[in-house]
C-alpha cells in the first residue's frame, strides 16, 4: 500500500512525498510575463511547507495567450532568469519545481479575475471556432497555419522552462483553454484536419505532445492536464480522456493531471470533497497511465485514501495550499524548528496517526 509520505520516482525527478501544489492562475505582478518577487514568495513558501511538487502557474507560450496583463509568461527568452528565481528557490527548499505551459484560447484578453465585466486589455483572443465564452469577446477562429504553430511555440516554451530549471513540464489541455476548446466539440467546430472527428479534434495536443517531449531532455517528466469531462450533455467525455492519455502515453507523457469542466458555462458540476478523483482512477483504470488528483481534497485522511487506494499517485492541492502553505508538514508532523509553536498534530499526528516517525521533508 502507498503512503501520502512514500517517495515517487518519474524519470529523473524525485518526489520526497505524493503531494504537489497545483498551478493557480494568480492573475497579478507579473511585467509583460516576467516573474517578480511577489511569484518568488508565493511559491517557495509552499514549497518550504513541504510539498513534494510546486507547479508554477500557467506560464503563456505566446503574449496573446495570456489570460490577464498580470499573467505570467515564457514565450520569450527575457523571461528565462525570472523563471529561474523560481525554479530554484523551489529547490532549495526540497521540492521539484515545474511549470504549467498554457494557452489561453478564447478566454484570453480579459482584466484580472476580480474585476468584473467583460473589458480586455486589447488583444485578440484565438480559438478553433469562432464561438465566445459567456460573455466573454467573440474570438478569431484561427487558420490551419496558426494551428500549426501551436506545436512549434509549446516545443519552444519548454526549451526555456528547462534552461529555467524545472523539473516537470506540463501541457494545459484543460478548463476550457485553447487546447481543451480544440478537444471538445462544444469549442471545435472546424472541418478541417483540426476538427471533426476525434482524430481532427485531438490532433492540436496529440502534436504539442509530441514536439514538446522531443525538445525537453530524457530525464525531465512531461504532464498533461486535462479536464476529463465537459459536464455538458454533447461535450467531451471520460471515455473520450481514457483514449487520449493512452495516445499521449505512447509519444512521452509520463503522468496525465486530471481535472474538469471550464469549457462551457452550462456545465453543472457535482462539487463535492474529491470529485474529481473518479476521474482520475477512471484514467488511470482505463489507459494504464499514472495520475494527479485535484477537486476539493482538503483533508490529510482524505489524501491519504486516494494515494493508499490507487486511485492516484500524486494529489494536488489548490485552494487548501492557499489557505495554508504548510498544510504537507502538518500532515506529517512538525519539523524541529516549528514544533514549539505548533506542538502536536491532534487528531493527526505523526503521518497520519500511524504511529510512525515523519520522514525527512528534503
Amino acid at each position: 500500500m502507498t503512503d501520502l509520505f512514500d517517495p515517487w520516482q518519474l524519470r529523473g525527478a524525485r518526489f520526497r512525498n505524493r503531494i504537489g501544489v497545483s498551478p493557480m492562475c494568480q492573475y497579478c505582478c507579473a511585467d509583460d510575463g516576467l516573474a517578480t518577487d511577489w511569484h518568488l514568495q508565493h511559491l517557495a513558501s509552499r514549497a518550504v511547507g513541504g510539498a513534494a511538487m510546486v507547479m508554477v502557474e500557467a506560464s503563456a507560450v505566446v503574449p496573446e495567450g495570456r489570460i490577464s496583463p498580470g499573467d505570467l509568461g515564457i514565450w520569450s527568452e527575457a523571461h528565462v532568469a525570472g523563471h529561474a528565481r523560481l525554479a530554484a528557490a523551489i529547490a532549495h527548499a526540497g521540492a521539484v519545481p515545474a511549470i504549467q505551459l498554457a494557452h489561453a484560447g478564447r478566454k484570453a484578453s480579459r482584466l484580472s479575475a476580480w474585476h468584473h465585466g467583460p473589458a480586455a486589455p486589447g488583444w485578440e483572443a484565438l480559438a478553433p471556432s469562432a464561438l465566445a465564452f459567456g460573455d466573454y469577446a467573440t474570438p478569431r477562429a484561427m487558420t490551419e497555419d496558426e494551428a500549426a504553430a501551436l506545436a512549434p511555440a509549446f516545443a519552444a516554451a519548454a526549451k526555456r522552462a528547462v534552461r529555467a530549471g524545472y523539473g516537470l513540464v506540463e501541457i494545459h489541455a484543460a478548463h476550457g483553454y485553447l487546447l481543451h476548446s480544440f478537444l471538445s466539440p462544444l469549442g471545435n467546430r472546424r472541418n478541417d484536419g483540426w476538427g471533426g472527428d476525434f482524430e481532427g479534434r485531438t490532433r492540436a495536443v496529440r502534436e504539442v505532445c509530441a514536439a514538446v517531449r522531443a525538445a525537453i531532455p530524457g530525464d525531465v517528466p512531461l504532464a498533461l492536464r486535462v479536464s476529463h469531462t465537459d459536464w455538458v450533455e454533447g461535450g467531451w467525455t471520460t471515455e473520450e480522456t481514457v483514449e487520449l492519455a493512452r495516445r499521449v502515453a505512447a509519444l512521452g507523457v509520463d503522468v496525465v493531471d486530471v481535472s474538469s469542466g471550464g469549457l462551457d458555462p452550462a456545465q453543472k458540476i457535482p462539487l463535492g470533497p474529491g470529485y474529481q478523483v473518479p476521474g482520475a482512477a477512471a484514467v488511470k483504470r482505463g489507459a494504464g497511465v499514472p495520475v494527479m488528483a485535484v477537486g476539493l481534497i482538503t483533508e490529510p485522511a482524505q489524501a491519504q485514501e486516494i494515494v493508499a487506494s490507487g486511485q492516484a499517485e500524486m494529489v494536488l492541492l489548490a485552494r487548501a495550499a492557499l489557505r495554508d502553505p504548510y498544510w504537507p508538514l502538518r500532515a506529517a508532523e512538525a519539523p524541529p524548528q516549528y514544533e514549539r509553536g505548533w506542538g502536536t498534530m491532534g487528531k493527526m499526528p505523526k503521518r497520519l496517526a500511524t504511529g510512525e516517525p515523519a520522514p525527512a521533508l528534503a
